[in-house]
């Protein structure tokens, strides 16, 4: 059965975060820096919640506030939904698919170890059909 874990290993150990009082137009920077579309909100090292682009969008601009004047803390996404390294990659997807989201935070012992995006299991999921396709093809031409 193919894991979290697989995929956390071929990617880079970074995770990108903030604290609750950053405002969202810090937040922001350190996403258009990074190229990334989504932090985790950690304090003390727990994780508080994360801030997405769909968080901007359908909390900030379509509300009329300022990213200057707002804090993550006012409009992340608390209590997100986490996994484990142990967790399916079949499971992730089911997850991100029919709750409409496109990043899971991976969790060990209550610490973040990880971020999950759906391009992440794309990648994953393309490069093993790929790896089956050529164990196939080899096969057959053997």
């Amino acid at each position: 059965m193919k894991t979290v874990k697989h995929i956390l290993k071929n990617k880079p150990a970074v995770v990108y975060s903030v604290h609750q009082d950053v405002s969202v137009l810090e937040a922001l920077k350190i996403m258009m820096e990074k190229n990334i579309s989504a932090l985790l909100v950690i304090e003390s090292g727990y994780l508080q919640g994360i801030f997405t682009e769909r968080d901007y969008a359908r909390k900030i601009i379509l509300q009329g506030k300022s990213s200057k004047d707002t804090l993550i803390r006012e409009v992340m996404t608390t209590d997100p939904y986490t996994i484990t390294q142990h967790e399916a990659i079949e499971r992730c997807m089911q997850l991100m698919t029919n709750n409409h989201f496109r990043h899971l935070p991976v969790l060990d012992n209550g610490t973040v170890i990880g971020m999950l995006s759906i391009g992440d299991l794309v990648k994953y999921i393309i490069e093993d059909q790929r790896q089956t396709i050529n164990q196939l093809e080899s096969y057959i031409n053997s």
